[in-house]
């Protein structure tokens, strides 16, 4: 049966389905009967095309939500779900096809990399203090993995198919922007409503500006694609500035400075020295850890407890964190310095991953607590790099930073080579500002397993891993010549 035939049957067979379905819904009065289309739409997708499956995801990643399942599990629906299906599809894609694929994407350095990162998380859940909480994040790794790295590096080879992907996102971002906006605005645009305004396609404010952020880069730069007075130009610069407007009304801190680091991070790579910042980076970041641990100088930055309160206007938050009295930042400090307390316990391995939260109050500093340090919303320590130290180790952590720095430096390196097409060079920058973004949100957040980020962080991997390649065939096909 040749593909077009299949096709039909296949599309013969899912409309009977939903025909069936709808009619059993309404004689048993099962509405839930209705979701059988849906869902056999995405199997039908995933047997003809799953490509259309994988932009499907990304579409509806935004309107993902997270919900509470018995037995405490929580779940993003409907892009979790959809997430692991990809996954299967794709996993039973290589079975069928592996003698057929280029094995150029699996052995690149990045993936080679990323190999070790998941060996290690592999080793670090054999010694954990909790081996079934380890035992699911090292499942929802690999499901990320597979789908956001693997398989957008299967799809995503060619401007039209970037394309399709850059549109879709864009579009369902704007969605929800609209929506929050105007029900933003019915509260007066109020500093302290924020989080409830932007659900239930966001878990809080963080969550929305970190997904606009990493997203910027690639709206400015496909802008710059499109000719003037286009209309795909025009939606482009509407777009930048409605991203713009709604980073500014969540009033994040970190999404500010976050655009701010990807507009000094382009002239950076412009004038090729990420190594010479990433270097000087890492030296402050080392001299800071050594002058705070010496002596326990930490402890005098240790805040007044009924001083340091939430506030209720941005203008106070700015002053009250100049002062070390805003809540939100030292109960960041409170948890950085419980993590310390842990990285020293168990330096080279860790507590085994996912485990920070049902570990870390144990390891606290009393004097550095805050009101909310009961921590109701079970969340991390609010800096990847420190809670992957406490899970994963010291080792750990250089796997994880030899694969963010050798990414942001490939990226560079690509993107001076002469032999790339205009459009192809704005993507291998915008992949990397966005990369960037993300390892920046990241100092004060833990966003690499959310899907709102780090479905993007696994994305823009791939994309530099594929313009490598793509560059490399390039060069080899000038010399052939």
């Amino acid at each position: 049966m040749n593909k077009a035939r299949a096709g039909k049957v296949y599309f013969t067979l899912l409309s009977v389905a939903c025909l069936l379905a709808c009619m059993a819904g309404l004689i048993w009065n099962e509405f839930i009967l209705f979701a059988l289309p849906a869902i056999c739409l995405i199997v039908f997708l995933g047997i003809v095309d799953f490509k259309k499956l994988f932009f499907l995801l990304f579409f509806i990643i935004p309107f993902t939500t997270e919900v509470s399942l018995p037995g405490g599990i929580q779940l993003d629906i409907p892009g979790e779900p959809l997430t692991i299906s990809l996954m299967l599809v794709y996993g039973l894609y290589l079975l069928r096809n592996g003698t057929q694929i280029s094995k150029d994407f699996f052995v690149h350095p990045i993936s080679k990399v990323m190999l070790v990162h998941i060996l290690w998380i592999a080793v670090t859940c054999i010694i954990s203090a909790d081996l079934m909480i380890s035992l699911k994040f090292f499942l929802a790794k690999i499901w990320y993995v597979v789908t956001f790295y693997l398989l957008a590096g299967h799809v995503l080879k060619d401007e039209r198919s970037i394309k399709i992907f850059f549109w879709g996102i864009l579009i369902s971002i704007l969605i929800t922007i609209v929506v929050i906006t105007i029900r933003h605005a019915a509260v007066g645009f109020s500093f302290d409503k924020i989080n409830k305004v932007v659900g239930p396609f966001y878990r809080n404010k963080v969550a929305y500006a970190s997904i606009l952020s990493v997203f910027l880069p690639m709206v400015v730069f496909m802008r710059a694609h499109y000719k003037a007075w286009s209309w795909k130009r025009i939606l482009c610069s509407l777009a930048i500035v409605a991203f713009l407007m709604g980073i500014y009304l969540t009033y994040t801190r970190a999404a500010y400075l976050c655009v701010a680091i990807a507009f000094g991070a382009y002239f950076i790579i412009r004038y090729q020295m990420t190594k010479l910042t990433l270097s000087l980076s890492g030296m402050v970041a080392l001299l800071a850890i050594v002058v705070l641990a010496g002596g326990n100088t930490y402890l005098d930055f240790a805040p007044e407890y009924k001083k340091t309160v939430a506030h209720k206007d941005f203008d106070s938050l700015i002053s009250a964190t100049a002062k070390g009295q805003d809540v939100s930042t030292m109960e960041r400090v409170y948890r950085w310095v419980a993590a310390f307390q842990m990285i020293g316990e168990k330096p080279v391995m860790g507590f085994g991953p996912g485990t920070f939260y049902s570990e870390y109050k144990n390891h606290t500093v009393s004097s550095f607590s805050t009101y909310v340090s009961d921590n109701p919303e079970k969340s991390g320590v609010h800096c990847y790099y420190l809670m992957t130290t406490v899970e994963q180790g010291i080792i750990g952590l250089i796997i994880f930073l030899a694969l963010c720095f050798y990414a942001m430096l490939k990226g560079e390196d690509i993107y001076h080579r002469s032999n790339l097409n205009p459009f192809d060079k704005k993507m291998v920058m915008a992949a990397t500002l966005g990369f960037i973004c993300i390892a920046a949100i990241n100092i004060v957040n833990d966003m690499v397993e959310t899907d709102k980020v780090g479905s993007f962080f696994f994305v823009y991997l791939a994309l530099i891993v594929n313009y490598d390649l793509k560059t490399k065939q390039l060069t080899s096909q000038g010399k052939q010549d």
